[in-house]
């Protein structure tokens, strides 16, 4: 198969007819030989009755629908591991993507060879409250990430079938799969200015929290994939260095006490600092062991999501 348009989407009965039908015609106008992969992220409207109806209309059309809502990267996941196209297009529901980008954003990956494209909204139709924080999100990965991405928030990507088979997305994540394709060793990672288009049906799902979970899942991100394999390189490092500052201040004191002070040792506050900095040195080097046998040990099996219903599968 040629391409599949991996859909999560959690209340949008409205959208979906509209969109199947747009899929659907930019699709077959390419010739593609495509799917189109719905994951209700357990709607509590009318979606998945509209994807049962919609499916006896279009053949391309799969869904799959979970028991409860367990967030975009689940959905995300899931679509990944069944999608079944040598591309991979993933967009939102609401509209506000346009399926007129997916041509190009095919050839970028067949013909330009690129890893990943992932769609810059440089002309944003959404309120100065979701622009704003999206800016300073974006600039920060920049900075953090290396890769010179402008909108890493943008839901319409493409992606090799082989890279999505390589990665997991959990929590919040899916804003950051670049990040987790560049570790996992796809390195290139392109960029395309895409239309956006203002909400038609419905409103957000995502308020203030989605920025304080995503700088959250960034700091996890990092650090999972700088010492996720070798725990003991963090732990075991600023442990070791705490241990010494506080080997170092009792080697002082008891120096101190034999050759020069009148005083008792335990009289001084140093005292209680050192004995707190070797204790917390310790403990941290215990962590990093035990982080290590852990790491060495268990086996990754991702995240267990509940489905309720399929279609076509």
């Amino acid at each position: 198969m040629d391409l599949s348009i991996v859909v999560p989407l959690f209340n949008e009965e409205a959208s979906l007819d509209e969109l199947c039908g747009w899929v659907a015609r930019v699709c077959r106008n390419e010739g593609l030989d495509f799917e189109m992969l719905f994951v209700d992220d357990g709607s509590t409207d009318g979606s998945w009755q509209r994807l049962t109806a919609l499916a006896a209309e279009y053949p391309e059309l799969k869904a799959l629908c979970f028991r409860r809502n367990y967030g975009k990267s689940a959905a995300l996941n899931v679509g990944f591991a069944h999608a079944q196209g040598k591309v991979v297009i993933t967009m939102d529901a609401d509209l506000q993507d346009s399926p007129d980008e997916i041509p190009e954003l095919y050839r970028m990956v067949t013909d330009g060879d690129y890893d990943l494209v992932s769609g810059w909204k440089k002309h944003r139709h959404d309120p100065l409250t979701k622009t704003l924080p999206s800016r300073l999100f974006n600039r920060t990965t920049r900075l953090i990430s290396g890769i010179r991405l402008h909108d890493f928030n943008c839901g319409l990507k493409a992606y090799k079938s082989e890279l999505v088979k390589n990665i997991e997305v959990q929590g919040e994540m899916h804003r950051y799969i670049p990040l987790i394709a560049k570790w996992a060793g796809f390195g290139k990672i392109g960029e395309k200015v895409v239309q956006h288009y203002e909400r038609k049906h419905g409103h957000s799902k995502y308020g203030m929290s989605r920025l304080i979970k995503g700088y959250l899942d960034l700091l996890s991100i990092t650090f999972i994939s700088r010492f996720g394999k070798r725990p003991m390189h963090f732990f075991g490092a600023i442990g070791s260095l705490i241990f010494f500052i506080g080997f170092v201040i009792a080697g002082y004191l008891t120096y101190t006490k034999f050759f020069f002070a009148a005083y008792k040792m335990t009289e001084r506050p140093l005292f209680y600092f050192g004995l707190l900095a070797m204790v917390i040195g310790t403990q941290l080097f215990v962590t990093g062991f035990v982080a290590e046998l852990i790491a060495q040990s268990s086996r990754n099996v991702g995240g267990q999501y509940s489905v309720k219903e399929k279609i076509n599968f």
